[in-house]
């Protein structure tokens, strides 16, 4: 099982040599889940590429709809939120990096992120994940 977190959904929509490997990762049949954040995480940064002129407002809604067709799974917050709170403050780490890593340690998935901190923090305490080194 796979547990995608936003860094690496975005990523996956590039036209990039690390977008493409992250595709072809994500294409292998297994199930891929995340937690609602992404929704929300996912349009942010759309909404950022948007205002630099990297795509227009429309691209930016065709974008979130094929990224969150890469998900066959999400779970709501609420379920999480106290352990990814506890865990954000015991780690030191931002919280809403921490849903992804809780969904992860839960499910004994591969937490897909290019986020180094979250790699290094997962790989630390006992998560399974991928790096860009790894697609």
């Amino acid at each position: 099982m796979i547990v995608l977190d936003a860094s690496a959904a975005i990523e996956a929509l590039q036209d990039s040599p690390e977008g493409h490997a992250i595709q072809e990762a994500l294409s292998g049949g297994e199930k891929i889940i995340s937690c609602d954040l992404l929704r929300a995480e996912a349009a942010s940064v759309l909404r950022k590429f948007v205002l630099i002129g990297k795509i227009s407002p429309s691209e930016a809604g065709q974008r979130l709809s094929r990224l969150m067709n890469l998900v066959d799974e999400i779970y709501p917050l609420a379920p999480l939120q106290t352990e990814a709170l506890a865990e954000s403050i015991r780690l030191n780490h931002s919280v809403y990096d921490m849903f992804y890593f809780i969904l992860a340690r839960r499910t004994q998935g591969t937490l897909f992120t290019t986020d180094s901190k979250l790699l290094k923090l997962s790989g630390q305490h006992g998560v399974e994940c991928m790096t860009l080194v790894d697609f």
